[in-house]
């Protein structure tokens, strides 16, 4: 089953380019949405209190922060 990948970023966030090249290297199809320019997912990412970026989203469960690690997204993602 495919799993529906989403990264939230910010435009010149060195963190959010750095998850998208990894992303890319594993071969995982993502769409990647602006919080500055799409309106509805900044208001989403803010309807859960979360304030930084990048956010991962991976089906329904959000990774940010702390929690935004290699070891966690290969978990989600099913990736060796």
């Amino acid at each position: 089953m495919t799993k529906s990948v989403i990264v939230y970023s910010t435009p010149l966030c060195q963190p959010c380019e750095q998850l998208k090249a990894y992303l890319r290297a594993h071969d995982v199809a993502f769409v990647a949405k602006d919080l500055m320019m799409d309106e509805e997912a900044a208001e989403f990412i803010d309807s859960h209190n979360i304030r930084s970026s990048p956010v991962l989203q991976v089906d329904d469960e959000l990774l940010f922060g702390p929690n935004l690690g290699p070891e966690k997204i290969d978990e989600l993602l099913g990736l060796e």
